[in-house]
């Protein structure tokens, strides 16, 4: 496996594997890896001739109260376990390498109404930083493959929009949510999580599930399930910052006449805010 820093060094390689014909799938990460990541490296293997993953703690995404600066960096682990897995390339620049005037001077890319609400009513200007930082390593990469969680899933209607607005020639995939056998879905932040703690976060996949099954029961009062929800997850000691109830693809609050929707969750456990989905069709 090939570990490049600077984009001169990415680019040459990404030349010559095109002029071999080559396809290019690309997984970008924060690092921090765990078998969610794993997965996505997995699905971009057999979509491709090559997998490039990047390595970017990405500042412009965090805001002045989040934990930028204590979020776990494990470069080390993280390259072994990609190669491992057999990843053709890891890009891992530096701050000064993506934003090398500073995030102030910096151009972004705002992706308007799918940002809005839920994760970027919470966290304000995180889906700017987002679709700024994977513009630039999409015009680093120039991947015709890109691979994303659906963990993530108002991240990944984000980047499709983008992608489909500013008519980038890359194929989104996303791939299904890797989880613990509690149901809760991996992510880097459940290390912050004690034991106990990971036994209380297994009631939001409970909570999911149950709002999935009233949905295929024929349930359309959307509020009440809301309401219900957030009920159920406050008795088990978990703080709701939002549950909804929306049309999968647009991430409007559900109608009656929609037949493809997304349950969104996120709720805090201790400092921890854990995030979760499921999708329905009916």
């Amino acid at each position: 496996m090939q570990s490049v820093s600077e984009i001169k060094s990415l680019r040459s390689q990404i030349k010559a594997w095109r002029s071999q014909g080559l396809s290019i799938a690309f997984v970008p990460t924060m690092g921090n890896l765990h078998h969610g990541h794993f997965s996505l490296v997995e699905k971009a293997k057999t979509l491709a001739d090559k997998v490039v993953v990047s390595i970017f703690v990405n500042p412009m995404q965090f805001g002045a109260s989040e934990d930028l600066d204590s979020y776990p960096r494990t470069l080390t682990e993280d390259k072994q376990g990609l190669a491992e897995l057999g990843t053709d390339l890891v890009f891992t620049p530096s701050v000064e390498t993506i934003y090398p005037n500073g995030l102030a001077a910096q151009s972004y890319v705002d992706v308007p109404e799918v940002s809005l609400g839920y994760c970027g009513g919470s966290r304000p200007g995180h889906f700017k930083g987002v679709a700024t930082v994977v513009t630039k390593l999409f015009n680093m990469v120039q991947p015709d493959i890109a691979c994303f969680g659906e963990k993530d899933y108002q991240q990944l209607q984000v980047i499709k929009t983008m992608v489909r607005d500013l008519s980038m020639p890359i194929e989104i995939v996303g791939v299904p949510t890797k989880r613990e056998a509690s149901g809760l879905a991996m992510s880097s932040r459940n290390g912050y999580l004690s034991a106990q703690e990971k036994d209380t976060a297994k009631v939001l996949f409970q909570t999911l599930n149950a709002t999935i099954s009233s949905l295929q029961a024929g349930n359309t009062d959307f509020q009440q399930l809301e309401e219900d929800a957030k009920k159920m997850l406050l008795e088990h000691g978990l703080k709701p910052d939002y549950f909804n109830v929306a049309n999968a693809e647009t991430l409007k609050p559900a109608g009656p006449n929609d037949k493809h929707m997304v349950v969104l969750a996120a709720a805090f456990l201790g400092k921890v805010r854990l995030i979760d989905n499921m999708q329905v069709s009916l």
